[in-house]
């Protein structure tokens, strides 16, 4: 396997990306037993820095991972990662597991084990202007994971599998339905690696954050920006019936920023064509990028 020219950080040391080795007894690799945290950076601003270390201390106590660093130590960490890059765009991934530890046990290991601490970024690619100009397909699929996806742990086959499913149907996201209670509906939950937004009449609708699934820092700034600019909003349940009927479906992420889904499952999306509403927002998000998050102010 090729990797880039890429200097990580593990435990304490900052090396190559292809030189740094973890022990195969290590928790994360045998269990999925950890927790990540994924940081875009714009001009080597590091983009709520703040804000994704406060998500990742939450997970970690979630899960009942001890936080090997205090919040200062981490920003060291990630502005010393960020500055050893040869690109300005980054994606920066954090990792923390359990640690190593024998024998083998579901059970937490001793109280002395140390955590692993990984890190490494990647150049950071926003996606094409034509994707957000002709938009992208998506799939549904039925939400087969855990009842704790705000979350963000490392055990990812569930998603692993529903984005497979949408690669191999030709389409960019799988949009996720979980089953409504005692026969009630299904509800829009997520995308496999994004939110989800849809449109109606003018009116933005989103899922209220809940342990069912994970709110990202784009889907939050998407909020935000919406309120700062009097859009129409309403953040509650999604039926599956009201994803289907939508004049309007997007996925957000940091990655993909605000994609336009124009087409589910071999059907379109209102006409089949990025509305008014994500062109609006676009533009303010882009605006938003151009002014604050690569000039570090936020």
């Amino acid at each position: 396997m090729h990797t880039p020219n890429l200097i990580a950080y593990l435990n304490g040391q900052f090396a190559p990306l292809n030189e740094l080795k973890i022990p195969v007894l290590d928790r994360g690799f045998l269990f999925g037993d950890g927790v990540y945290e994924m940081i875009p950076v714009y001009s080597r601003c590091v983009f709520r820095l703040d804000e994704h270390l406060q998500r990742l201390a939450r997970s970690l106590a979630a899960v009942g991972i001890a936080n090997p660093h205090e919040l200062a130590v981490w920003r060291q960490i990630v502005l010393q990662l960020v500055a050893q890059q040869d690109f300005a765009d980054q994606s920066v991934y954090l990792q923390i597991t359990r640690g190593v530890a024998y024998p083998r046990n579901h059970a937490f290991p001793s109280t002395d084990t140390a955590p692993t601490v990984f890190a490494f970024s990647d150049p950071l690619e926003m996606p094409a202007a034509a994707l957000c100009a002709q938009g992208v397909a998506a799939v549904t699929t039925r939400d087969i994971r855990w009842l704790r996806c705000d979350i963000k742990a490392i055990s990812l086959l569930a998603n692993v599998l529903a984005k497979q499913q949408a690669v191999e149907a030709g389409a960019a996201e799988a949009i996720m339905l979980r089953d409504g209670r005692q026969g009630e509906e299904a509800l829009m939950i997520e995308g496999a690696a994004s939110n989800i937004f849809i449109v109606k009449n003018g009116v933005i609708y989103a899922p209220q954050t809940s342990e069912l699934m994970l709110a990202g820092i784009t889907y939050e700034l998407v909020i935000e920006l919406a309120e700062q600019h009097q859009l129409a909003l309403v953040l509650g349940e999604v039926s599956e019936a009201m994803l289907r009927d939508a004049d309007e479906v997007w996925l957000t992420s940091s990655s993909k920023e605000i994609l336009p889904i124009v087409e589910l499952d071999g059907l379109p999306v209102g006409n089949g064509k990025p509305g008014p509403i994500y062109q609006q927002m676009l533009s303010i998000y882009q605006t938003y990028k151009a002014t604050v998050m690569r000039r570090g102010e936020d």
